[in-house]
């Protein structure tokens, strides 16, 4: 990318030439990009999707935005990649988080055994949550995982007593700032 300093002809300059160059001034100088070309049809039933979930992220960023414990929270991230706090809760919005390793190698079905939850997020895992059901769906014991020194890595301790594992299932869910929600279950 070239880049041009002390330019008095483009230095300022904001708006669209010709209808073919876009002028924008962001915090890095001036920058210029061909203009957008207008789209031939009717929006696809997922381009309106993804329209209505970017515009629920603007109205999140805004009203988030006007918090000052939430710009303390993103501002050492928006500094540290030279964008907004805006624009990293946009990002955190459009993004939910993800649950990766689910060790149940420690699980035996004795109160005290430890599931440990690997969760990830564009910016934090606000909590995660663990379910156990027998094979029949009765339910053995629920709640919340907690965080370690390491951010991503969520541990569980059991609580009630499980006599019986087989066909039962495990399902683990994690939420983000925004309050999106993904899960997991795994097996037995």
């Amino acid at each position: 990318m070239a880049k041009v300093k002390n330019n008095i002809v483009t230095q300022g300059l904001s708006g669209t030439l010709v209808g073919q160059l876009v002028f924008r001034q962001t915090s890095r100088g001036t920058v210029v990009s061909v203009a957008p070309q207008a789209p031939s049809g009717p929006p696809t039933a997922g381009q309106t999707a993804q329209r209505e979930r970017f515009q629920q992220a603007v109205l999140y960023a805004k009203g988030q935005s006007q918090d000052p414990a939430v710009l303390a929270e993103y501002a050492d991230e928006a500094k540290a990649q030279d964008i907004s706090v805006y624009n990293v809760l946009l990002r955190d919005f459009m993004q939910a988080p993800n649950i990766g390793d689910v060790d149940l190698s420690q699980y035996t079905g004795k109160v005290g055994d430890v599931i440990g939850i690997t969760a990830t997020d564009d910016h934090a895992v606000q909590s995660v949550h663990v379910k156990i059901e027998n094979s029949d769906g009765s339910l053995v014991e629920e709640g919340d995982a907690q965080q370690q020194a390491d951010p991503n890595q969520w541990r569980y301790t059991a609580t009630a007593r499980n006599a019986s594992l087989a066909g039962d299932k495990i399902t683990v869910s994690a939420t983000d700032n925004p309050g999106h929600s993904v899960s997991k279950t795994r097996t037995l």
